[in-house]
């Protein structure tokens, strides 16, 4: 380890990390409010839910880079915008949050949904105020999931130029040097766990009727 040329490099760096943070975090934030609807569908369309998730994880299949080098065409970007890899990982992480909503729903008791319905509730507000509430812990361990893959599949998009920690990979493995490896594992790993933690702190505030461990 060469730790001048971290310090060297530091800035350079932590414009990576939070460049990595965003690229991330953001098409999650978008695939979980397209999948919300999707999931719903899903939940609610009978024979049609195996079509639903079907095409959502054949989107999944699909090789990152092929999708990071394709995206520039179908959205007439830049090959070097940003906005390529946002789309391409939205997709990606839609295509995970799809089946984890519908299975969150599915997972919802129907003693409660037919209580909730006795005592007043409409459909929006019973998806809202039970349904949804109920479905967190599943939607949430899909988050996790979906973050988490996203912090390694963000690297890959280094080949195309984007700007984010797999540059450090690249680099390091152009120059032959291992500092800019190890330390771009290493902040994605720490930027993986705090992510993770995130989420379950999340889960947590948002169902404080459930029992927690010890």
């Amino acid at each position: 380890m060469r730790f001048d040329w971290l310090l060297r490099e530091s800035g350079n760096i932590v414009n990576l990390f939070w460049w990595h943070v965003g690229l991330s975090a953001i098409p999650v934030i978008a695939a979980l409010l397209i999948s919300l609807p999707l999931g719903w569908l899903a939940h609610r369309s009978g024979l049609f839910k195996s079509v639903i998730l079907g095409a959502a994880g054949l989107l999944y299949t699909i090789p990152s880079l092929a999708l990071f080098v394709l995206m520039p065409l179908v959205l007439q970007t830049k090959i070097l915008d940003p906005l390529n890899v946002i789309v391409a990982l939205t997709v990606y992480s839609m295509a995970l949050l799809v089946r984890t909503v519908s299975d969150g729903l599915d997972a919802v008791p129907p003693d409660t949904l037919q209580a909730a319905t006795a005592i007043g509730y409409r459909a929006a507000g019973r998806f809202f105020l039970v349904e949804l509430p109920i479905a967190v812990p599943v939607i949430a361990a899909g988050l996790r999931v979906a973050l988490v893959s996203n912090v390694s599949v963000v690297s890959v998009a280094a080949l195309v130029g984007t700007p984010q920690l797999g540059l450090l990979f690249t680099q390091g493995l152009q120059l032959r040097f291992v500092t800019p490896l190890i330390a771009g594992i290493v902040l994605c790993l720490l930027l993986a766990i705090v992510l993770d933690g995130m989420v379950i702190l999340l889960s947590r505030w948002l169902t404080p009727w459930r029992p927690r461990k010890a």
